[in-house]
């Protein structure tokens, strides 16, 4: 046999050469469009039940070691803490998220200490009483909780009219904290909205940007009761208005600091670096497809998502409560 019947034989078939480029094809078409549904963020829900099987919840779950529960007294009662603004505020009846957990939780004990409008950065580096809300930023918060002075609050609170602010102020002030078992953190999008900076790269505790804020406000907490677990609960999905008036969402417009996305993964960033829990209601709750069945406007919740969001809380952080309901 010649050498170029050898070489012939031993030739590929072509067919062999058409099915892997097919396979190869095939698999990064898929990547590609399980990379673009991710970043999507959208959830196709059964009704308003929060069920998906499209997208992947972010939740992060990190329990407290033992030796920082040491100095923590249970006194039998579990108490849990709730920080925030609208999402905490705007609805204080039994459907509020609040409520709603307590009610989850038999005999547990679930403060609401919520500010309206307010946001888990400053505005002004230095405060004034032109804005003053930044007294009550997630920030500014902490910093009272670790100082535990409260008077601040109190005083501020008199600047406005809605009179949440003098009760969660004066809820804060009458708290014992070495009972407090769990802090939850849970703004909704006010600070994409206000157009709070991102982050600042030269000082990640930098107080007017929003992952600047964050880290810093949970270490002041951190180090003064080491023994509470935090937990920080992501905003849902929101619209909001450009420049030109039109409406868009939250989940595709940049107002210059980032989409809503880009917050959250900030908030998802903080968490990590600081160990507390993360309760992600960004995805799997409201997309562009179903909002008009759980959005009260453009950024408020209406008591069917309030529920959801409440028992997606409780069945992450408190599952012996929840066992057997079946959330995915």
């Amino acid at each position: 046999m010649s050498r170029r019947d050898e070489n012939d034989q031993r030739q590929i078939p072509m067919w062999v050469h058409i099915a892997l480029a097919v396979i190869i094809v095939g698999v990064l078409a898929f990547s590609a469009f399980k990379l673009w549904k991710w970043n999507m963020g959208t959830a196709k829900t059964e009704g308003v039940t929060g069920e998906s099987y499209e997208i992947e919840v972010l939740d992060q779950i990190f329990l407290l070691s033992e030796d920082k529960k040491a100095g923590h007294e249970d006194d039998g009662t579990e108490t849990i803490l709730f920080l925030g603004n609208d999402a905490l505020t705007y609805d204080t009846s039994e459907t509020g998220v609040t409520a709603n957990v307590q009610s989850l939780i038999p005999g547990s004990n679930c403060i609401n200490a919520g500010f309206p409008a307010s946001t888990v950065a400053l505005k002004n580096a230095t405060y004034t009483d032109d804005y003053g809300l930044d007294a009550f930023s997630f920030y500014n918060v902490a910093k009272c909780i670790y100082d535990e002075d409260f008077d601040q609050l109190i005083e501020k609170a008199t600047l406005f009219p809605d009179s949440q602010y003098d009760k969660s102020a004066e809820a804060l002030k009458a708290l014992d904290f070495n009972t407090v078992d769990t802090l939850v953190i849970f703004y909704n999008a006010q600070d994409y909205l206000s157009l709070r900076i991102g982050m600042n790269p030269d000082d990640d505790s930098d107080p007017v940007t929003y992952s600047g804020a964050l880290n810093a406000g949970i270490k002041l907490i951190q180090e003064k009761y080491p023994f509470i677990r935090i937990v920080c609960m992501s905003f849902p999905m929101c619209y909001a208005y450009d420049s030109s008036g039109q409406l868009v969402s939250g989940d595709r417009f940049d107002f210059g600091n980032g989409k809503l996305t880009t917050y959250l993964q900030f908030m998802i960033d903080v968490s990590g670096a600081t160990g507390v829990s993360f309760v992600d209601n960004y995805y799997g709750t409201i997309d562009e497809d179903n909002s008009s069945s759980w959005l009260l406007d453009n950024v408020h919740v209406n008591a069917d998502c309030n529920a959801y969001m409440a028992e997606h809380f409780v069945r992450v952080i408190y599952p012996e409560y929840t066992s057997g309901t079946g959330e995915n």
